[in-house]
């Protein structure tokens, strides 16, 4: 048994691509939350927090096996890296030369590539009973990014049921780095519709898309229409309702945070489940959230052995904006990593039984 206050190890028998055992680590704190995470893909498998009746619930969407995440193209709980969420025509401009990245989603890049960070074994630098460290080395030319670059990623679980996530990399060629965790929630628990949850999310601004997620202009203001969360309300209440939702089935959609949100004092946003017993609240350093309500999920393999339907889990992204690289007019910090410079960013999820 483990300790209520203790990490463990373990390898699975299931081997991954690269013919070793998956290695999962298990985070305990005193009050009685879990979360498992995996080396593969640094990817964050499970979170399971006791609600005030004593039951306890798992709040992440996950695979029954850790194998089970090979067979999936939803990206659940893993990083993503080198740059999160999509870039137009896989292509970026680096002094003034045009350099072509890899695609595998049409004619752009999602989430840094066909073998992008989430399907690359981490080398787990670090761990002890509250944090787990895994470290990434991508080489030059990797995905068709430039230049040699090292990664981190540490999760930290607080005593008082906070997620830490805290990101850093460094390059020797100058290029643009965005890491994320892309975890799915549903506060409810498996299974059900994620549209019945309320949300608040602290942004005046978002970023519209076409029907393949890159953006079709500058960003917008969310006044006075279904994009705007800043009150909270279900994900239900103006579902469908923009042209922008309907052309990419739902919200997926990157939002320019508050300034006041740059920080891990002032929330980007809070998520309630439908029963209202547990509010997951987020803050992050990155300028915005990319809001997607699982439009796509849809045969995805499911921790119960079966497959999710779409529109049961509900991803919240820290991230910049997607196509950054090729928008430097958009208002958020450089995502530009240059040689010498550390690229930082946290991201905390703090789950509150009610």
């Amino acid at each position: 048994m483990l300790k209520n206050d203790a990490a463990s190890s373990s390898s699975v028998d299931q081997l991954a691509p690269d013919g070793h055992p998956f290695e999962l680590t298990e985070l305990h704190n005193k009050t009685g939350m879990s979360v498992t995470l995996m080396d593969w893909g640094a990817t964050w498998l499970s979170a399971i927090l006791p609600l005030k009746g004593g039951e306890k619930r798992e709040l992440l969407l996950g695979c029954q096996t850790p194998a089970d995440y090979l067979h999936q193209a939803a990206y659940l709980g893993a990083t993503v890296g080198r740059y999160a969420n999509r870039i137009a025509k896989a292509q970026i401009t680096v002094e003034g030369e045009i350099l072509h990245l890899i695609p595998n989603q049409g004619e752009n890049q999602l989430h840094g590539g066909p073998e992008g960070f989430h399907n690359r074994r981490w080398k787990k630098v670090t761990q002890d009973e509250k944090q787990v460290t895994y470290q990434l080395h991508s080489p030059d030319g990797d995905q068709g990014f430039p230049g040699n670059l090292t990664a981190e990623v540490q999760y930290l679980l607080t005593e008082d049921n906070r997620l830490e996530i805290h990101y850093q990399a460094q390059v020797d060629k100058t290029c643009p780095v965005n890491l994320t965790n892309h975890a799915y929630f549903n506060l409810d628990g498996e299974g059900r519709d994620v549209r019945a949850h309320r949300l608040q999310l602290f942004a005046d601004r978002y970023l519209p898309v076409g029907s393949d997620g890159i953006p079709t202009g500058g960003l917008e203001s969310v006044e006075k229409t279904g994009m705007d969360f800043r009150q909270a309300k279900t994900l239900a209440r103006d579902f469908l309702q923009d042209r922008g939702q309907q052309r990419v089935k739902g919200y997926d959609h990157a939002y320019l945070l508050h300034r006041t949100c740059g920080a891990t004092e002032s929330p980007a946003a809070h998520l309630w489940s439908s029963d209202n017993q547990v509010q997951m609240s987020v803050y992050t350093t990155a300028p915005a959230l990319q809001l997607y309500s699982g439009n796509f999920l849809g045969g995805t393999p499911a921790r119960n052995g079966g497959t999710y339907a779409s529109y049961t889990g509900v991803a919240l992204e820290s991230e910049f904006l997607p196509d950054s690289p090729n928008h430097p007019e958009w208002p958020q910090p450089d995502c530009w990593l240059k040689p010498g410079k550390t690229y930082r960013a946290t991201t905390v999820y703090h789950f509150i039984a009610l």
